[in-house]
């Protein structure tokens, strides 16, 4: 809601999860590494059901607030999801080496980068809500 009301025009919003914390040095007061970055998913999958059941039933998620994307806020959607298990590839065989991570275990490399803008990249050329606008394509999505 906060994003419409800033930018009235807009329309869609993508979601999509962090790759892998389990790389990041443990620490006692900031728990930014594994499971957290894994269970942020599930908010945002709940978020997108709960817009997915406010609109389909009419009735507002007491946690989500009012989502309607006709009045209020945009229509919410999966990315691309950058999550995997660190080497562990998941079944399109996305895995993220300790390579892919500075030392600090948060932020990418160059190797991290490039593969994090080839998922964006293929997702926005690949997407029905995407790839009309994204590739220019004159179809209206």
């Amino acid at each position: 809601r906060a994003l419409r009301s800033r930018y009235p025009n807009l329309r869609l919003v993508f979601l999509m999860t962090f790759q892998y914390g389990g790389y990041r040095p443990p620490d006692p007061v900031i728990t930014l590494g594994e499971p957290r970055w894994y269970e942020n998913g599930f908010a945002r999958k709940w978020l997108i059901q709960a817009q997915i059941d406010q609109m389909a039933s009419g009735v507002v998620d007491g946690r989500a607030g009012d989502l309607n994307y006709n009045t209020v806020a945009p229509w919410i959607g999966w990315g691309p999801y950058f999550w995997a298990d660190g080497v562990n590839p998941r079944s399109d065989g996305l895995f993220w080496p300790s390579g892919d991570r500075q030392s600090d275990g948060v932020h990418l490399t160059q190797s991290g980068i490039d593969k994090a803008a080839g998922l964006l990249l293929t997702f926005f050329k690949t997407s029905p809500q995407t790839r009309c606008w994204f590739l220019n394509t004159g179809v209206t999505c």
